[in-house]
């Protein structure tokens, strides 16, 4: 199968756990194979706040009794996590399922491994199949630190080099894609494959450039410390009002076209990361110091670096990142395999037939050619 190329988040790392859609149910039909495209841009403000409902949610009595997806294998649901690894002194959680080549698999803005609840169980049939907690998100430990993409990049690819120790495709969505992207250019040698499901990111705009001027007084010690108590204060009342259950409920409605999906497995699997004593102040320094000031980091700038084969799984029906970023993506690297699903932001577990029969299709054309080069 031949490829073609696409994206992440960028530095404008946008990403996004979840996508306002309308509460209509919308069967899915088929898959579409198409072959090279390109990316687009989020909008920042619109994105910011989507963030601020998704990163908080939180439930309370949930008691996991919804059944799983008919004819779909579910990861279970464990309340302490699976396995931990220590990284630069943090915990973080990941699980891991399955004989064979190794997968990672990295969740979006605000969710966690259990994410991939539907795909875990199926893809380890055939592969190793690893999901990691990113750092300030699911189970892994909630560092107070200054988070930025390359943190994320370097989490990952030292779990490549610590934990997998394996050539290996990593496959990301929404912020976990745009992760994968940075940790596949920083990591050729190990990472034979990349596949990104709506993935976060933008293109540089080589027409806008940004100069830094210099602080006046008045800037530096009175406006500044200002804005900055003026946006904790709002963030801590936006965060507080996402985790009432009246919130969630509307929240998640609106994110999946397919409600039949949401869940107390999928509320429960929000919830539990943000009720941590640091969840709060983890929040607001991605929404202050992270989400709304990515200038530096562009889709471009990675893919030109990428030397691997390019899956898009994309959900057409997302209101964030719709097709024409995936074809955008598919035009910048031609390396690049596009599949369309009839899905939202989160393809793979809105639709997880259809996105697991995508990737066990892709990924058995690269499984091969891996082999086949290890043992030359």
């Amino acid at each position: 199968m031949s490829s073609s190329s696409s994206c992440g988040v960028s530095p404008p790392v946008r990403t996004e756990i979840l996508n306002p859609i309308s509460n209509r149910f919308f069967a899915p039909s088929r898959i579409n194979f198409q072959p090279r495209s390109k990316c687009e841009m989020i909008n920042r403000r619109g994105f910011a706040l989507k963030g601020i409902l998704a990163s908080g949610l939180s439930v309370m009595g949930s008691s996991l009794t919804s059944e799983p997806v008919q004819g779909v294998e579910r990861l279970p649901f464990k309340p302490d996590g699976y396995n931990f690894w220590t990284w630069r002194g943090r915990k973080i959680h990941y699980v891991v399922q399955g004989e064979g080549f190794p997968i990672v698999l990295i969740h979006g803005f605000g969710a966690s491994a259990f994410h991939w609840r539907y795909n875990i169980p199926e893809l380890a049939k055939n592969y190793k199949v690893y999901a990691v907690d990113l750092l300030g998100f699911g189970w892994s430990e909630k560092a107070i630190i200054e988070y930025d993409a390359m943190i994320w990049r370097d989490q990952v690819v030292d779990f490549l080099k610590e934990i997998v120790k394996e050539p290996t495709v990593l496959v990301g969505n929404s912020l976990g894609g745009f992760t994968a992207l940075v940790a596949a250019v920083g990591l050729p040698e190990q990472v034979v494959g990349l596949a990104l499901l709506n993935s976060a990111g933008q293109f540089g705009d080589a027409k806008t450039k940004t100069t830094e001027s210099e602080e006046t007084f008045l800037q530096k010690f009175v406006l500044k410390p200002l804005k900055e108590v003026f946006q904790r204060v709002v963030l801590q009342i936006l965060f507080w009002q996402a985790k009432q259950p009246t919130r969630i409920e509307s929240v998640l409605k609106n994110v999946y076209i397919n409600t039949s999906n949401v869940d107390d497995y999928l509320v429960e699997s929000i919830k539990m990361p943000a009720d941590d004593p640091n969840a709060g102040e983890v929040y607001y320094r991605l929404m202050t110091r992270f989400m709304l000031n990515q200038t530096e980091y562009t889709l471009d700038s990675f893919l030109s670096k990428l030397t691997c084969p390019l899956l898009l799984l994309w959900g057409d029906l997302d209101p964030w990142v719709g097709p024409a970023k995936a074809n955008r993506i598919k035009e910048f690297y031609p390396n690049t395999t596009l599949v369309n699903l009839k899905a939202g932001h989160c393809p793979h577990d809105e639709v997880p037939e259809l996105a697991n029969k995508a990737l066990v299709d892709w990924l058995s054309t690269i499984a091969t050619k891996a082999s086949s080069l290890q043992t030359v």
